[in-house]
């Protein structure tokens, strides 16, 4: 069996762990990391327990922050350990952590909850791509995918500083599909449309109402669900796919397309 490997930024839930289920069940090993505190972490480890029975458990997850580099730095050897003579074939961007908030009122955002939210959703991803590749875990094949929204493109209520990350790691995502396209590394991110997860309900106490909206406008009279972004990230990995670098991908149903 080819020993190639996933590692997954925010796997516990939502899109990263539909992928995580996904790719678990084609044999990938799955190397997620996640922060969850409380009942959420217990059911964080019944998750990493479930993708072990898929992929004959070949599964770690850290309950770490992925976005520091000190963590990232502190792991990489593990993770070399774990993937022994394999490759890491996908290192995919599933945080969604950061300020949902308006810029002016009622409470004017402050720069920490800018910087953090940046470095979370967005440049992180760049340190740890450079991190593979120094440690040759990244080759010919290899995928990065990030994840984004219409609040890239789109002004909405308390999604400020979000909205400014997801633009920022379009641009990040596609420079380093720029960058490595030479080296048969592929860079692409994928744009969901309302998927009703965890991250969902912190973004706005309106959600139920977003998700109703959005079944009225999509062409497919439903949201996305985060099976729909998983098989996407599937069909991404095959080598078919490997002239696709430097893209946003709908995956929406046509959700973008309409008003």
């Amino acid at each position: 069996m080819e020993n190639k490997w996933a590692i997954i930024l925010g796997c516990s839930t939502g899109h990263g762990a539909a992928t995580a289920k996904q790719l678990a069940s084609e044999g990938f090993g799955i190397i997620g990391f996640h922060l969850d505190r409380g009942p959420i972490k217990k059911d964080a480890l019944k998750f990493e327990k479930e993708i072990g029975t898929l992929n004959g458990s070949r599964v770690k997850f850290w309950n770490e922050n992925a976005a520091d580099k000190e963590v990232m730095l502190s792991r990489i050897e593990d993770i070399k350990d774990l993937v022994q003579d394999g490759e890491i074939k996908l290192l995919m961007h599933s945080i969604a952590f950061g300020s949902t908030t308006n810029f002016f009122e009622p409470t004017p955002v402050l720069q920490r909850q800018m910087d953090m939210t940046q470095h979370v959703m967005a440049h992180c991803i760049i340190y740890w791509t450079q991190t593979l590749l120094d440690n040759s875990l990244l080759k010919s094949g290899s995928r990065i995918i990030g994840l984004t929204s219409e609040g890239s493109y789109k002004a909405m209520e308390g999604y400020g500083p979000v909205g400014v990350a997801k633009a920022s790691l379009e641009a990040i995502v596609r420079q380093i599909g720029w960058e490595l396209g030479s080296k048969g590394i592929t860079a692409n991110t994928i744009q969901a449309g309302i998927t009703p997860t965890r991250a969902l309900t912190k973004i706005s106490n309106d959600w139920e109402e977003w998700v109703e909206k959005t079944k009225e406008r999509n062409p497919m009279k439903r949201v996305t669900k985060p099976e729909d972004v998983a098989g996407l990230v599937s069909l991404l990995m095959s080598n078919k796919a490997n002239f696709v670098n430097c893209s946003t991908i709908f995956c929406d149903g046509g959700e973008h397309r309409s008003l």
